[in-house]
């Protein structure tokens, strides 16, 4: 029969308890300690206190003069009286100390047998100095353990952090990690090493000691580090960059020596650390010049990769975002000898990790993997994984049983656009210039040949903007056209330009367009060659203060080349601006149109947009197709097999010798 459910809310169901804590186990018995020496010394008193009769000393004098008193024994130590009656019964009675004597002459006299005692009991002579050296005892023992324990833990302080994965434990493994076949490849190299060093060592290959891992944030490098463990079948030992660093001088180097010996011992086995730049960074870096913790534990670790005592069959693996600042000397062959870059995903690997994170969620059949794939360019294994999680989310919030698209849709552009800013009120003529502002970015996306396609307009408050025109690139890039970043900064002139073309006047809402404008055009002209006027010459952004490699920004050329960079810059904005007007003045009435539905409808999505334009201009603007997101799908029936397999990738088995 099973236990009945518990009824009371506040009252859970506890489970059974555990084993003892040696803790526990101390407490006990000390209690139990102090409540034998509390029986010792009460009980026997409190037996003994219930068959004797007390009575006071007037009393025993009339009682015995009248022959009431058979025996008396007086104490001589305390002149406590103690006997027994005529009767039998025994009595108490505390006489004058010292006795009188002529009280003990008038007891004989009556007859009663008198005798004298000297109390040398245990309980009454030797128990409470034992009792009180024992107390003394303990208090010692309690100090000088307080002081072991923090003599123990100041010796301890430089013992190493580091975790170690039991083998048994099911851990993740490289079945687990969706995409990323190239990484899977190189890495599982040092895995078949550590499992089967003899086939490499017979040929005269050495296994690299280092292997660093270099990425953005959230593409999945502690990840992979977890599968390396679970495929390794060797010890693994992971800690991270802070766990060395503390606020005493060589502590750090005292970690790293001692992770290092643990991991001899247990050889072959793998090191993974975590956010290696916190103790690799370049050295005498900064303006405040080193950092002496840093320092001696990057020499530290240095020495024990490659120095005198090489480490032999020990592999460590690193994580960074930031190899820019991490030093030279650490990344020479014999230390790390591989780095393996993990990029962002690109699409064929982000429709299997998407396909990892739905495993365990209620999907509806309507929801197509395959599109959000698609609509999320840029986005890193964790933030489709929030991605995933934010659809539920939205789903729970409507009430619905499953995940649909349309919580797809809103978890991106709540992710991309930001919240919705419900508190937001905006009056009539704002929600008009916002309109025709986003009508202008819209207009241009769809109508210029190289932009990125047009996907979502609102102009619903989300985040810090007060509308949103949103494009998608219909494929992943890796490099960029002069065309294509010219046709990026025209459609961010829209808004600026539907405005003066419209209201002829300008205002504040453009201010974030003509930032990123900016800075687009001073990288054509000062980084990628893109003016004539400057030609095929580069100086590229200044490397950051705390690098140490420059402590003031300097430029490397003349006040002339500067004056003629700027004269560039200014030429590219005022050319696209012109070309924005240009093409805005010429679909005046698709302008007015997005405008109008923007402010019924507060929202329209990129076909009823291209709808409209081709409307008011009187035939489809592309012939060959809409320019639109939805339009950029694949047909159903098409191969993507490359995406979908990527999920079953296995590492390759080495031929038998």
């Amino acid at each position: 029969m099973s236990a009945a459910p518990n009824k009371d809310p506040q009252k859970p169901n506890r489970p059974s308890s555990g084993p003892v804590s040696p803790e526990q186990r101390r407490r006990f018995i000390t209690i139990g300690a102090i409540a034998v020496v509390l029986g010792i010394l009460l009980i026997p008193n409190l037996l003994h206190s219930g068959k004797v009769k007390p009575i006071s000393y007037s009393t025993f004098l009339k009682d015995a003069k009248s022959h009431q008193i058979a025996t008396a024994t007086i104490s001589n130590a305390s002149g406590i009286i103690t006997g027994t009656l005529a009767d039998g019964s025994e009595y108490s009675a505390t006489g004058p100390s010292p006795v009188i004597a002529s009280d003990v002459e008038k007891l004989r006299a009556d007859g009663i047998n008198v005798q004298f005692s000297n109390p040398s009991s245990f309980s009454t002579t030797w128990l409470p100095y034992i009792i009180y050296i024992l107390i003394f005892l303990g208090i010692g023992l309690f100090i000088t353990r307080m002081g072991r324990s923090q003599m123990s833990g100041m010796m301890s302080i430089s013992r190493s952090k580091a975790k170690s994965f039991d083998l048994d434990k099911p851990t993740t493994t490289f079945k687990d990690v969706a995409g990323y076949n190239g990484v899977k490849m190189e890495i599982n190299e040092v895995v078949e090493f550590l499992k089967t060093p003899a086939r490499y060592k017979d040929i005269g290959a050495k296994i690299p000691k280092g292997v660093l891992l270099v990425g953005p944030p959230g593409t999945g490098k502690t990840l992979i580090a977890r599968a390396v463990a679970g495929e390794a079948g060797v010890p693994f030992f992971s800690v991270s960059g802070s766990d060395f660093m503390e606020m005493f001088v060589g502590v750090g180097a005292g970690r790293v020596r001692d992770l290092f010996q643990t991991a001899r011992k247990q050889a072959p086995a793998i090191i993974f650390i975590d956010e290696i730049d916190s103790i690799g960074r370049k050295r005498g870096a900064g303006l405040g010049g080193g950092h002496d913790e840093r320092e001696q534990t990057l020499n530290q670790l240095l020495s024990e990769m490659d120095g005198f005592d090489p480490t032999e069959g020990i592999v460590l693996i690193a994580a960074t975002n930031r190899p820019d600042v991490l030093d030279p000397a650490l990344l020479r062959p014999g230390r790390f000898d591989r780095q393996i870059v993990v990029p962002l995903p690109d699409l064929d690997e982000r429709l299997p990790i998407l396909k990892v994170h739905v495993t365990n969620k209620r999907l509806s059949p309507d929801v197509d993997l395959e599109i959000v794939a698609r609509g999320t360019p840029g986005m890193s294994g964790a933030d489709l994984a929030n991605l995933v999680n934010e659809a539920a989310l939205h789903a729970v919030r409507r009430g619905a049983l499953e995940i649909h698209m349309v919580d797809f849709e809103n978890a991106r552009d709540r992710v991309l656009m930001g919240q919705r800013r419900e508190t937001t009120v905006l009056r009539d003529d704002e929600r008009e210039r916002i309109a025709y502002h986003e009508g202008g970015h819209a207009l241009l996306a769809y109508v210029l040949d190289k932009s990125d396609p047009l996907h979502k307009i609102t102009i619903i408050p989300r985040g810090m903007a007060l509308g949103v025109t949103m494009t998608l690139p219909e494929e992943d890039r890796h490099i960029y056209s002069r065309e294509h970043i010219e046709d990026s900064i025209c459609m961010r002139m829209g808004g600026r330009v539907a405005e003066l073309l419209v209201y002829g006047d300008l205002s504040t809402g453009a201010s974030d367009d003509l930032q990123r404008n900016t800075e687009l055009a001073r990288r054509m002209v000062r980084e990628w060659g893109m003016s004539k006027e400057v030609g095929p010459m580069a100086w590229g952004s200044q490397g950051q203060v705390f690098l140490g490699e420059d402590l003031m920004h300097t430029r490397d050329y003349s006040d002339q080349t500067a004056h003629l960079i700027d004269q560039e810059v200014e030429r590219i904005l005022r050319d696209q601006e012109s070309r924005a007007i240009e093409v805005l003045t010429q679909h005046r009435r698709g302008l007015d149109a997005i405008a109008r539905t923007l402010l019924e409808s507060e929202t329209i999505d990129g076909e009823e947009a291209a709808r409209l334009i081709d409307e008011a201009w009187g035939e489809p603007v592309h012939p060959a197709g809409t320019k639109t997101v939805r339009s950029l799908h694949l047909e159903e029936g098409a191969d993507s097999s490359a995406g979908a397999g990527s999920s079953s990738w296995a590492p390759p088995s080495l031929p038998t010798v």
